[in-house]
């Protein structure tokens, strides 16, 4: 192979040494192609109907769940993911393909009475043609499905780029489901940022999961096309505890949501807002549980938090906490593989880059509020918003108080990192553009409404 040419490559990030992929891109001229042939095979997906969409989306998520042990396995080694979350990962992919499943049946529109005289008046949603989906690696199952099962369920055919470090397990998943479904209804196409161009280019629509730079980057290509479009982006989320919180619960949630998957998550914990009387034994009791997090090998069932995906990815958690006061961790673990140990700091200046940036790593610090009115503002002082968790027992609080909070997502004592693939899942500000995914919603997105009106033939006009 010509070294100078693109390639996509893939290591395990537990043992560098371990390539999974070394392979040519495809260039962008090979990305418009897949399009077209996918525009050419999606009218006869549409109309197989729904009973045959149906089938084939049930037959996935079997052809899933008869891998489940395979694949598990795989993220393990492509992403690192500790092989417990990974088993969890693969359960969700398995009930997001049989919950989209249904969705061919659902409803498509509605008939209305006219204003006046004979005749009636439709509304009706049908498939944009080609979806373009650009995943990142670190959920290389779910979020991948989360996006193609609503797009091909409503009858759209699926191009789907993948984050270069997930792509054995984005061809492994495209093994399984090009067995169901007709040939180039759905075709993963490996590559980086050439690819991704090319493919905002060429689609009918746009859904986008990945960084705030690359995510806004993409929404202004495809707004500037005219076509739909969505971008999950980044998060700094916060974790409010208030005094009458149950303290060792909290620090036991937060702990989970700062160092599972080495924090490797949108969704993860960044900061922790302390208000009032919460702050000393919250300092205790979260430094405690995070220092007790099992770090290891992820092919370890008792492994929370593995290894971060790349070396530069373990070099910015060291990066970002030096000079602080660290209450828990701050450490590279003496061990083959980019790992990082769960990390808890305070005394961190307004302007430091863990209150302005995402560092997407098993760090986090440790904020003092006065009371619930100054922990909001600490929340909503970041340019993004996907998710707070709030942890206490005043459930007027929770239900009441917490309405100026600036966030898509809302978890009252639960971790931040929870997702509900049956809800609209989406932020504010900097975290997310477009309409929400998941749920029903995602049918609209990958939709567009028609209104029809029926008149008798010979009617006036």
């Amino acid at each position: 192979m010509n070294d100078a040419l693109p390639t996509v490559i893939s290591h395990n990030p537990a043992d560098p040494a371990d390539l999974l992929v070394r392979m040519p891109a495809p260039g962008a001229f090979a990305t418009v192609d897949t399009v077209e042939r996918a525009r050419a095979a999606q009218p006869g997906w549409l109309l197989a109907g729904a009973a045959a969409r149906s089938a084939a989306l049930s037959a996935v998520a079997d052809g899933i769940e008869a891998a489940a042990d395979e694949l598990a396995a795989l993220a393990v080694r492509e992403v690192g993911k500790p092989i417990a979350e990974a088993r969890g990962e693969i359960s969700r992919t398995v009930a997001i393909w049989r919950y989209y499943a249904q969705a061919p049946f659902e409803p498509t529109g509605a008939v209305h009475e006219t204003a006046g005289g004979p005749g009636l008046l439709l509304t009706r949603r049908r498939p944009h043609g080609v979806a373009g989906l650009i995943t990142p690696w670190n959920f290389p199952f779910a979020i991948p499905t989360w996006k193609a099962a609503p797009a091909l369920a409503t009858g759209n055919a699926v191009v789907l780029k993948p984050a270069p470090e997930a792509t054995a397990c984005a061809l492994r998943l495209a093994e399984i489901v090009g067995a169901v479904l007709p040939e180039s209804v759905f075709t993963v196409l490996p590559g980086g940022a050439t690819e991704g161009n090319a493919l905002v280019s060429a689609v009918d629509v746009v859904s986008f999961t990945g960084s705030t730079p690359v995510g806004q980057a993409v929404a202004r290509a495809a707004t500037a096309r005219g076509i739909p479009v969505q971008a999950e982006m980044g998060g700094l989320n916060a974790a409010l505890v208030l005094p009458d919180a149950d303290i060792e619960q909290a620090a036991a949630h937060i702990a989970s949501a700062i160092a599972g998957y080495a924090g490797q998550k949108c969704t993860a914990t960044s900061r922790v807002v302390a208000v009032g009387a919460a702050l000393d034994p919250l300092r205790e009791a979260l430094s405690e549980a995070l220092r007790a997090v099992p770090v290891g090998d992820p092919t370890d069932p008792a492994t929370v938090c593995g290894p971060l995906i790349h070396e530069y990815a373990r070099d910015q958690v060291g990066e970002a906490s030096r000079g602080l006061s660290v209450l828990a961790g701050g450490t590279v673990p003496d061990r083959k593989g980019w790992y990082a140990a769960p990390t808890l700091v305070e005394k961190v200046s307004p302007g430091h880059r863990l209150l302005r940036e995402e560092v997407f790593g098993p760090v986090a610090s440790l904020l003092a509020a006065e009371d619930l009115a100054h922990a909001v503002r600490i929340t909503n002082s970041v340019p993004y918003g996907l998710v707070t968790s709030v942890h206490t027992a005043d459930l007027n609080t929770a239900l009441n108080g917490l309405d100026l909070l600036d966030t898509g997502m809302i978890r009252i004592n639960a971790p931040s990192s929870g997702v509900d693939f049956h809800l609209p899942f989406g932020g504010s500000k900097a975290s997310s553009h477009g309409p929400r995914e998941q749920g029903r919603a995602a049918l609209e997105f990958y939709t567009a409404g028609r209104t029809y009106t029926l008149a008798p033939a010979g009617s006036a006009a």
